[in-house]
């Protein structure tokens, strides 16, 4: 029984917000962000109490809070999965989820929850279900397009390749618009790794872990088996070696159990004749070996003096490759709670920083940082009655980023082929991605 759902921004401003059952309590959207605001850990938890009798559920994607109330009896399992094929439905709706696609789809959103829930019970969350009733279509934010050079400017300034956009195929709906019913169907294979690091004071990494996933969108109705060719040097196990070339590794993985696994074993190809939908083809997981170096190291320089004046350097230097980039870089520096004000010094323009009064913190937002390059930011902090106890409130440094075309495991797809006669090959489409929200920086309390 989930009484409420509804979609938060991470400023707190509420995008939606239904209640099933008739009963009110609109102030619980502000309960439930002082609540999480509020929390001095790094790591919000998934349930927090909302008032006698009943829970906040949620999950957070794309710096979105997805929320859901939960009555006594209600399986917490059963919230948290609702919660996340919600997200998932609602990336195939309407592409990427931000504040902007919500707000322009808020009407086809509230449709979907009205067949998803009723009276606040579940209904379905399957996608060849819900497309029989969705009457919507959704409305796509502006497109960007390499194609469009007129407003390139010489030496690349202000230039659209330099502004922050999804590609094409990632930032689309996957579920057609009614005058698409027509076109050619498409099949998207995603490989999503979340990386999850924590480095020491010294710089020294402490823990370095990638949760990964092969995610399959098919909306290929007559498809009869498609194979995925995995990297041949594929490996699973520190013992096990395959090829000649460089060895990809992870310590595990699982298969959905509508895989065939006849050829995994000779030569890494994954059979699958996929329903209309999504499906998770493979979940691994490496801890503690990457095969490539770290994304973002981080060198910081504290400097105080007596009279609460506290300097906080930061130099962000990424080591990815300089063909790659990452995009929707936030640093998140808890600060000592008496901070009264700061200023600051960014290296570039479209840099911002502010400080949050409610969680007493700095968050410093680049949106696109390209590989092999440096940045630099200087905060200066008036902390009266500065002490040692006081310089422990310093931090740690949490970053979150994504970064795109990118996998820290080493994982690639070698093809993605249809077998058997077809009336209409789909587009095809192999993307790559690694996010992290828990990257973790301690730093020296100096």
């Amino acid at each position: 029984m989930l009484p409420h759902v509804f979609v938060l921004s991470s400023k707190g401003d509420r995008l939606l917000y239904k209640d099933f059952r008739g009963e009110g309590g609109s102030d619980l959207v502000d309960a439930f962000y002082r609540k999480i605001t509020a929390l001095p850990a790094d790591q919000a938890p998934v349930f927090m109490p909302a008032r006698p009798g009943l829970h906040f559920v949620h999950v957070r994607h794309a710096g979105l809070y997805f929320v859901a109330t939960a009555l006594p009896g209600t399986s917490p399992f059963a919230a948290v999965e609702f919660l996340n094929r919600l997200v998932t439905l609602l990336r195939d709706y309407c592409g990427a989820l931000n504040e902007k696609t919500v707000s322009l789809n808020f009407a086809l959103i509230y449709e979907v929850l009205d067949e998803l829930l009723d009276y606040g019970y579940i209904q379905t969350t399957a996608p060849d279900v819900l497309k029989n009733f969705i009457q919507m279509e959704p409305v796509l934010s502006q497109h960007f397009s390499l194609l469009d050079l007129s407003t390139v400017g010489l030496f690349g300034a202000d230039t659209q390749q330099s502004k922050v956009a999804p590609s094409c195929a990632a930032a689309r709906p996957v579920l057609p618009m009614r005058g698409e019913q027509g076109s050619r169907p498409e099949v998207f294979l995603d490989v999503v790794e979340r990386l999850t690091v924590i480095i020491a004071a010294n710089g020294t990494p402490m823990k370095t872990d990638i949760q990964g996933e092969i995610r399959l969108k098919s909306f290929f109705p007559n498809c009869s088996e498609m194979r995925i060719g995995l990297a041949e040097e594929f490996c699973v196990g520190k013992m096990e070696l395959r090829g000649y070339g460089t060895a990809v590794r992870v310590d595990e993985c699982s298969f959905h159990s509508s895989i065939r696994l006849d050829e995994f074993e000779r030569s890494r190809i994954l059979r699958v004749n996929p329903s209309h939908g999504e499906l998770t083809l493979m979940q691994y997981q490496l801890a503690d070996d990457l095969p490539t170096t770290l994304p973002f190291h981080l060198f910081p320089t504290i400097n105080h003096d007596p009279s609460g004046r506290v300097q906080v350097y930061f130099k962000l230097r990424c080591d990815l490759s300089p063909k790659s980039h990452a995009v929707n870089v936030h640093v998140h520096l808890p600060v000592p709670k008496a901070t009264l004000s700061f200023s600051q010094e960014l290296s570039s323009p479209e840099q911002t920083a502010t400080l949050q009064p409610t969680t007493k913190s700095i968050e410093w937002v680049v949106p696109r940082v390209q590989g092999g390059s440096q940045l630099s930011a200087l905060f200066k902090l008036d902390v009266p009655g500065l002490s040692r106890a006081r310089l422990l409130e310093l931090g740690p440094v949490n970053l979150s980023f994504e970064v795109p075309a990118h996998t820290c495991s080493g994982l690639q797809i070698r093809f993605l082929r249809f077998m058997g006669p077809q009336p209409t090959l789909p587009h095809r489409w192999v993307r790559y991605v690694t996010h992290s929200d828990s990257y973790v920086i301690r730093l020296s309390a100096g």
